[in-house]
């Protein structure tokens, strides 16, 4: 089995309650919802027949929202907790029966799924932390049922830590080191976290025969808005202009999270 996590794996399994909180925020809600919506726009309008596959989907908060646009989702995750808070949110969603949950790892994908076997994949906010990144999304690549199906990834962006660490903390000297920076902090549970560029993002799609069709900045501004403007009162306008700016080249660039949406390379 491969070896799926770069420092502390249990960080994952501990403390699930702490991410479901997390994803409650105003912060952790744009970044699913962003990703969705980024999502939808290459989506065919009828999804009742379509497979998703939500690799490390944790609590379900995404699957959630995808079954109830009509995918039949199979969320994998590690965390026996996770996979019970997410088996929870599917029940009170109404959607139990469109969400299929398994107990796996990335090393475990080809073992426990045949290729080709989803219309969706999702691999978002995985990569940051496996030691092989670009095996692992060669083994997320063949999951994709065909030229016609898609694979949606997110990631940590090492511009937007640069930010983060000017903006927020003030702190110019982590800015600076940022830049050339291969590891960040999780502050959620601790321990090192992956930086990627779009170009790293774009080369291990080639490598695993994929074609980048779409590129999206995730959480923009949104981090680093006036105090005096609620997150919570003012979600909608700040998720349009979300929407918005991780559109455009000139501010995606320095988003928290880059979303690649890619389809398997053509002949």
């Amino acid at each position: 089995m491969k070896k799926t996590t770069h420092l502390d794996a249990d960080r994952f399994r501990r403390d699930a309650e702490k991410y479901a909180e997390y994803l409650a925020t105003p912060e952790g809600r744009l970044r699913i919802e962003l990703a969705l919506a980024n999502l939808q726009e290459f989506l065919p309008k009828s999804k009742a027949s379509l497979c998703a596959l939500d690799i490390g989907g944790g609590t379900g908060a995404l699957a959630v929202r995808l079954a109830r646009i009509g995918f039949n989702v199979t969320l994998l995750d590690p965390s026996p907790p996770m996979l019970e808070l997410a088996r929870i949110a599917a029940r009170e969603a109404g959607v139990a029966e469109r969400i299929d949950l398994k107990a796996g790892d990335t090393g475990q994908i080809s073992e426990l799924f045949p290729a080709g076997s989803f219309d969706v994949v999702l691999c978002h906010n995985v990569l940051e932390f496996v030691d092989d990144p670009g095996a692992v999304l060669g083994d997320v690549a063949r999951m994709v049922r065909g030229p016609s199906s898609i694979l949606s990834i997110l990631v940590r962006s090492r511009a937007g830590e640069v930010f983060k660490a000017a903006l927020q903390s003030g702190d110019l000297a982590a800015a600076e080191n940022g830049l050339t920076a291969e590891w960040g902090e999780e502050s959620l549970y601790g321990g090192k976290v992956r930086l990627f560029t779009a170009g790293d993002v774009d080369a291990m799609l080639k490598d695993a025969s994929l074609t980048m069709i779409a590129e999206r900045g995730i959480r923009v501004l949104a981090d680093y808005l006036p105090a005096q403007i609620s997150r919570s009162a003012e979600y909608s306008r700040i998720f349009s202009l979300e929407r918005e700016l991780g559109k455009r080249q000139e501010f995606a660039g320095v988003a928290r999270y880059i979303q690649c949406v890619a389809r398997l390379a053509g002949p």
